[in-house]
Order: C-alpha cells, then sequence, then structure tokens
C-alpha cells in the first residue's frame, strides 16, 4: 500500500508542475478578456457602470481637448486592443505599456474626484471608487506578465514533500524551505 504523504506528495508535484508550465498563460488570457469586456462595454452607450466617470476623466486630462464622447469610444478602443492583444499572444510589449499608461489613467480619477469617489460613511469608497482600486491587481498581473517579455520562464527546483517532511518539524528545521521553489530568469 503506498504511504499517503507519498500520494500526496505526487499530486502536489503534478499540481505545481502544471501551475508552473501554464499559470502565466493563463493569467495573460484572463487579464486580456478582462480588458476585452470592460473595452467593449464602453463602446455601448449605458452599458459601462463608469461611462460617466470616463467621460469627466478624458475631458480633465486633456484639458477640454478631447470632447467626452471621443474620449470614451478612445478608451474603449484602447481597452478593447489590449484585450486582444493579451488574448492573442501579438504584440504583448506595446500591449503591457499601453495598459500600464490606460491603468494610470484610469486610477487618475481617485486623485482628480476624491469628493465624487469617497462618499460612504466615514469616506468609504463608493462603488466605482472600488471598481477603479481593484485595477492595483490588474497592474501587477500587467508587471509578472512584462517580466516574461526577454523570455524570462519560471524555473523550479524540486524538493518533495516526503524529504520535506523527513527533515524535520517545521518549528525544529533551520530549512523550512517549501515543495517548490519559483523564480524568474532569462532563459
Amino acid at each position: 500500500m503506498t504511504n499517503p504523504f507519498t500520494r500526496f506528495d505526487r499530486l502536489d508535484t503534478s499540481l505545481n508542475r502544471w501551475l508552473v508550465a501554464n499559470s502565466i498563460g493563463l493569467l495573460r488570457i484572463s487579464l486580456g478578456l478582462v480588458f476585452l469586456i470592460f473595452g467593449v462595454m464602453k463602446f455601448i452607450p449605458g452599458l459601462s457602470p463608469i461611462e460617466d466617470l470616463v467621460t469627466q476623466t478624458t475631458t480633465a486630462l486633456t484639458f477640454g481637448l478631447v470632447p467626452p464622447g471621443v474620449g470614451l469610444v478612445l478608451v474603449a478602443m484602447l481597452e478593447s486592443a489590449v484585450g486582444l492583444c493579451l488574448l492573442t499572444g501579438r504584440f504583448l510589449r506595446v500591449a503591457v505599456w499601453l495598459m500600464l499608461v490606460q491603468l494610470l489613467g484610469a486610477m487618475s480619477p481617485l486623485l482628480l474626484f476624491p469628493g465624487q469617489l469617497f462618499t460612504g460613511p466615514w469616506s468609504a469608497p463608493t462603488l466605482a471608487a472600488q471598481y477603479i482600486i481593484k485595477d492595483v491587481v490588474l497592474v501587477a498581473a500587467a508587471l509578472l506578465i512584462a517580466s516574461t517579455w526577454t523570455g524570462a520562464r519560471i524555473v523550479v527546483e524540486w524538493r518533495s514533500l516526503s524529504s520535506t517532511l523527513r527533515a524535520g518539524p517545521p518549528h525544529v528545521r533551520s530549512d523550512p524551505a517549501p515543495a517548490v521553489v519559483a523564480t524568474a530568469r532569462p532563459s
């Protein structure tokens, strides 16, 4: 009969190998879907919950030189283009730069219109502000995707769970190393 720790170790190692091989690609695709869906929503009048905020922001950032309707269409085109690039895996360098510029613009209402975005009890963020604040996660995802531009890959040093367990309980071991150590380095 197989030791339960050995079976779990094999399952855990297999799952970690799959994650190492696929997680950045899955992140790229999911981020692409988010950008494409939010971009397409802005093309349809009244569908995006932050349509008014986008038009206010583009007007403020362009000092009124870009009409509100045109600004909304430009943002919709930008987000849709970023989404398509991420989904197809083509022009990723351009997509990540455009995405970072777009996200800076998308987060600017926090500085431009704080009185409009933090009106809840004790100045809690409104739903629109929360919508913007979550962009911090998108920026982090963009940075991870950008780290793979020059061929950086996740490299794994495999340690089996059973060898880690043989080293002793965590409070006794001097090396509380996980079963998998992932680092990025150019290939």
